[in-house]
């Protein structure tokens, strides 16, 4: 089923408001999001714009619709149900899809691919990126990933500036795509990302690539 757009754009960083951050690794995958209603469990998945019941018949359609994503829901229900405990409200993971060789959304079908958390809507909110990290860190923590979900990788904590973005472009957090900024602005959660000219570059030769086909 098609929906609005469910997880909000991530604006540039020109004008960040930011001061204090976090900066997270930027995967480049496929945001597939996962719906968990109190007292009933995991309901509802799908990507930005689509949505699924989180049943056999709900799984059969979304393979159907999106082949490159196959095994999504069968890598969510081995890792992830039991990571949260029947919250009084409605609850939205985000997870990045991907695998080694995934590129701007597209996937390998013949290779192993995870799902990475990366964020979480609470009471209709983007979840504080240190609420957050308290969460599921203190679930999950970094030794026991390769048995149970990943967290994406936190590259910078710290004062937002000029020449941080300088530097994640510049390459020196060793990161491919790039990162994602995260920080409260006014009471309310603030992102904005960064890509590295490597990538970037990268995206435009592909593209070149693809034209020279037709």
């Amino acid at each position: 089923m098609r929906i609005p757009l469910i997880y909000p754009k991530i604006p540039s960083p020109q004008n960040c408001p930011l001061k204090q951050c976090i900066a997270f690794e930027k995967l480049d995958g496929t945001n597939i999001h996962w719906k968990y209603t109190p007292n009933v469990g995991w309901t509802h998945f799908g990507t930005r714009r689509t949505e699924f019941t989180l049943d056999s018949d709900g799984v059969s359609d979304f393979r159907n619709t999106h082949p490159e994503l196959v095994d999504a829901p069968d890598i969510f229900l081995k890792s992830f149900t039991g990571i949260v405990n029947n919250p009084p409200q409605e609850i939205i993971l985000f997870t990045e899809f991907l695998g080694a060789n995934s590129f701007a959304g597209t996937h390998l079908l013949n290779e192993q691919h995870k799902l990475v958390l990366f964020d979480a809507l609470s009471g209709g909110k983007i979840m504080n990126p240190s609420d957050f990290l308290n969460a599921f860190c203190t679930f999950n923590p970094p030794e026991l990933y390769e048995d149970g979900f990943d967290l994406p990788k936190i590259v910078y904590k710290g004062k937002y500036t000029g020449q941080f973005v300088e530097d994640v472009r510049n390459g020196k957090y060793n990161v491919n795509e790039g990162v994602v900024v995260k920080g409260v602005v006014n009471r309310e959660v603030y992102m904005t990302k960064i890509k590295t000219n490597a990538y970037m570059e990268n995206l435009k030769n592909k593209s070149e690539d693809k034209w020279k086909e037709y």
